[in-house]
């Protein structure tokens, strides 16, 4: 009997036109097997309904045209060192130019005579004479007959590696359907996707593949067709039904600790705070504690802006579970974090008589025998470290309270590793200053019950951040002169530690010595990841004591200083950062009494506009981060739209949930928030910026799906049963398929 795991179990090279060459090359684009490559779906489509003779072009319109190569010639400018690819192609009616940049191979591609098939939006270039233009067109080479099959149609492009092509993965996809499509089996009940409106996968596969003759232009916007919604419904399901099974699991077997609500502890703590809590602080510590004081152990998720006052209900938490006997851990990602929240606890501990122990890395011999004595003892009551706490050796005598922050700097798993240290099920609360859109944090945190801090504390200023082009440095030096001779201190932040070949950065250790001469009775500092830790104390405690007046960082500051005399921040090569790292580092200045100043530092020129911006295309939404690292001296223009959009929404908003849902659509899902983190949530088809009404029909199926049946053990269930303990099985400790 056919299984749905029958094709994700046959290699990929065994398919024609592959074999043991091809399948390394194809693996790059994480086609494996026969299942990946009926699923690795085109990202965009030309229509070849229409070609146009180059004469009868019309500037400013997006057009395709075939023509032979009449010349190629390759040149550098002088100036910037770029080096322009400009083909020359002709047809029986006219002569069109096309201009590339920084691809000195094309060459070697456009051959005179070649066939070459041209879409873009060709303009009219008067300063040699009129003549028409595309810069940077998309180009496929024509050869014969088979080319000439593709005109005339809606044709599929695929994501490219060195070594294949779009056309020849074409080919590649034909076969696949060919040799493959009988064996499909539908795992989304019928009755499902009636109820929606979706075809079966037997339908949708080869339309999107290999659209018929009579396609509809409208296939032209894959992601709003029905075959799309299906393929991107499947994935949102099987995730949905994976999370709703392991919470119900987590709910039946997670017998934990009844914290009691009220302690003296905990009574002796609020009196002593030197602050009236806010609103949206003693909302959430409600919550906090009706969890904990449940049979089941609690898992929540804390969300806050930077500044909100996350830190003290986290220790609001840690007292209650230390007021019943009880051990409280925090894992923070960095030391520097760590030994900032150790400091900012350690004055709460000795007021209550709670022992405080901040456990490092890089310690041996007698010194880390006592530090882990003091754990195993219960000695200490509260305990904070980094990934050091994961160690196999690491052991608590009565950990009943794990808080885990900055939780999207760590993996899934390693908040469970922390979690199996207690001889019971303990309470887990996972932090985030990180604010994370809606849809997102319902993905990555659906097995949790989520509380929100979204007030600020009385009196606290927003930050103001202001725009300038590199040739306007020396104003920004001037506005980071004026908070130093009021006596703060600044921050310059780099996103290089050290120079690269690749990248046309400077770095912070370069950084330093270039601002030495305009600042030149300033105290100057380095801080980047790479420095010993003995060094990077020395260097935050130079700082906090103000023996340093500039700061200059990388973006290891992003999350654990906490220096209130720190007022201005300029970050260098602004136009890199994506907009959640930008409000993470904005938070480190402006957390005293005076007004924080955020300068974008920038090779955009001149930026216009005002408000949030409309999301840009789907081509942009999908340029990687590294992409964005390794920018040519010439950036392209689709990355310097993305990246002006991303800096004017950023000066204009400072409402870190509000930013978390622009760059959710200016970037789409895969790439904020360092999703690739959780490596298992990267889906295939589905994006969670568009496709946010269909996650939540997802959720709703799940639902009902598992109230009907809970295990999915009826007969027409079967098949969907195997691709969700397939695919989330081993990921979500779902147990084995029975």
């Amino acid at each position: 009997m056919a299984s749905p795991s029958d094709l994700s179990k046959i290699p990929i090279q065994y398919v024609k036109g592959v074999g043991p060459k091809r399948a390394p090359l194809l693996e790059k684009l994480g086609v494996r097997t026969v299942e990946d490559a009926l699923w690795c779906i085109p990202w965009r489509y030309d229509n070849r309904l229409e070609i146009l003779p180059i004469r009868s072009v019309v500037p400013g319109t997006k057009v395709t045209v075939r023509g032979i190569v009449e010349s190629c010639r390759v040149a550098v400018t002088s100036r910037r060192r770029l080096v322009l690819i400009t083909l020359v192609v002709r047809d029986e009616t006219g002569v069109l130019e096309c201009l590339f940049f920084n691809q000195p191979f094309l060459k070697n591609t456009f051959t005179p005579g070649v066939l070459v098939l041209l879409t873009g939006v060709a303009t009219l270039q008067s300063r040699h004479g009129s003549k028409l233009m595309m810069k940077a067109p998309f180009y496929e080479l024509l050869d014969g007959q088979e080319g000439e099959q593709e005109v005339g149609r809606i044709v599929p492009i695929y994501h490219e590696t060195h070594g294949v092509s779009s056309k020849q993965i074409r080919r590649i996809m034909q076969g696949v359907l060919e040799q493959y499509r009988h064996q499909l089996i539908d795992v989304v009940p019928f009755s499902v996707r009636r109820s929606l409106g979706l075809p079966s996968l037997a339908e949708a596969l080869p339309a999107l593949h290999w659209p018929s003759l009579d396609a509809p232009v409208g296939l032209l916007n894959a992601h709003e067709t029905a075959e799309h919604r299906r393929l991107a419904f499947e994935e949102l399901l099987l995730l949905q039904l994976a999370l709703a099974m392991r919470r119900k699991h987590a709910e039946q077997s997670s017998a934990g600790i009844p914290f009691p609500q009220h302690n003296p502890l905990v009574a002796r703590f609020r009196k002593a705070l030197p602050f009236s809590l806010t609103t949206a602080q003693e909302r959430v510590i409600r919550e906090i504690s009706q969890d904990m004081s449940q049979p089941t152990a609690m898992n929540r998720l804390l969300q806050g802006d930077v500044g909100c006052g996350k830190t003290i209900v986290a220790f609001y938490a840690m007292v209650n579970a230390c007021g019943a006997g009880y051990q409280a851990v925090l894992m923070a990602p960095t030391e520097i974090l760590s030994e900032q929240h150790y400091a900012s606890l350690l004055p709460h501990c000795e007021n209550l008589g709670l022992s405080c122990h901040l456990v490092k890395g890089g310690i041996s011999g007698w010194e880390r025998e006592e530090s882990l004595g003091r754990l195993q003892s219960g000695v200490a009551r509260i305990i904070v470290g980094t990934h050091a706490l994961l160690q196999p050796d690491v052991q608590f005598q009565k950990l009943g309270l794990v808080i885990v922050d900055e939780q999207h700097k760590f993996g899934v798993l390693q908040r469970a590793r922390l979690r199996e240290k207690a001889a019971w099920e303990p309470d887990v609360l996972v932090m985030t200053a990180t604010p994370i859109p809606r849809t997102l944090a319902m993905t990555l945190y659906g097995d949790l019950d989520m509380s929100v801090i979204d007030q600020f504390p009385p009196g606290k200023k927003p930050v103001e951040t202001k725009l300038f082009m590199r040739s306007q440095r020396k104003a920004a030096y001037g506005l980071i002169e004026k908070e130093l001779e009021a006596g703060r201190q600044a921050y310059v932040v780099y996103p290089l530690v050290e120079p690269s070949e690749k990248v046309d950065l400077q770095a912070a250790v370069d950084g330093a010595a270039q601002l030495q001469p305009f600042f030149p009775n300033c105290r100057i500092g380095v801080l980047h990841g790479r420095l010993p830790s003995r060094d990077k104390e020395r260097v935050m405690g130079d700082f906090r004591q103000h023996h340093i007046d500039i700061l200059v960082a990388t973006t290891v500051v992003e999350v654990g200083l906490d220096v209130q005399n720190a007022t201005v921040m300029l970050i260098e090569h602004a136009e890199r950062f994506g907009l959640a790292q930008l409000h993470q580092l904005r938070g480190r200045v402006g957390r005293g009494q005076q007004q924080g100043f955020c300068l974008l530092l920038h090779a955009l020129g001149k930026l216009e506009g005002t408000g949030l911006q409309v999301p840009l295309s789907l081509e942009a939404s999908r340029l990687s981060s590294s992409e964005m690292g390794t920018w040519p001296t010439s950036i392209p223009e689709v990355t310097r739209s993305m990246a002006r959009q991303r800096l004017l929404v950023f000066a204009q908003c400072a409402d870190g949930f509000a930013l978390a849902e622009e760059d959710l659509k200016i970037r789409g899902s895969g790439q904020v928030l360092g999703v690739q983190q959780w490596g298992e949530l990267k889906f295939r088809v589905a994006d969670l910026a568009r496709d946010g009404t269909l996650f939540m029909k997802a959720k709703e199926v799940a639902r009902d799906l598992l109230d009907r049946d809970p295990e999915l053990l009826e007969p027409e269930h079967h098949a969907l049963r195997e691709k969700l303990f397939l695919q989330w099985g081993d990921k979500f400790s779902l147990g084995v398929v029975g």
